[in-house]
């Protein structure tokens, strides 16, 4: 782990790489999983107030779920997550050719909400854990993640890289610039180790 800040950041998101492969995983983690997707606090708000500008956007199904379970709901540890359809997918997942995508994404894709997705989902495959005054970043491997392990290693692409935009979001420009850092001073120990070699 690498200390930013009051950020613990698992070397993995430098080491590994990784690029989402749509194409081939077909947005199965939109699908797949016990329960929808983690919600930061404000996210519950959001959803109540930006659900009108991107529910004609959602599947009946989906909208059929939202309406009957909630725009949000409890998982078995108590935390809030997006509600699933009937025990599979998030409720706010459509199918586009076959690929799962995000509706609320789609939604603010054509300007139609200020509410890009919830952050984990943004983030994934970084899951943030909160270690009292520190937060901790934690690559999560997934077997259907698979396709993008594969991808990363062909463009050369390191997890963080790959999530700077939500990195951003989350987190501010500041401490993606020093993940930059961090990252360019991890490739020069590594070739002076490999030079001492």
């Amino acid at each position: 782990m690498i200390q930013i800040d009051n950020k613990l950041v698992s070397l993995d998101l430098f080491e590994k790489k990784f690029v989402c492969n749509l194409d081939a995983c077909k947005g199965a983690c939109c699908v797949h999983g016990d329960a929808g997707a983690p919600l930061e606090e404000d996210e519950r708000g959001i959803l109540e107030d930006e659900y009108d500008n991107f529910k004609d956007m959602l599947s009946p199904q989906g909208r059929n779920a939202v309406e009957k379970e909630g725009k949000w709901v409890a998982d078995g540890d108590g935390d809030w997550v997006t509600p699933l359809n009937n025990g599979k997918e998030c409720a706010y997942t459509v199918f586009e050719n076959g690929i799962a995508k995000c509706g609320i994404e789609m939604a603010w894709m054509k300007g139609m909400t200020s509410f890009h997705k919830p952050v984990s989902c943004h983030l994934y495959p970084i899951r943030i854990t909160k270690l009292g005054s520190h937060i901790a970043l934690n690559y999560h491997s997934w077997i259907i993640c698979q396709p993008a392990l594969i991808l990363g290693q062909k463009t050369g692409i390191p997890v963080y890289r790959f999530l700077k935009d939500p990195i951003i979001r989350a987190f501010g420009q500041d401490f993606y610039n020093e993940m930059d850092v961090v990252n360019q001073a991890l490739k020069n120990q590594n070739g002076a180790e490999k030079g001492e070699g």
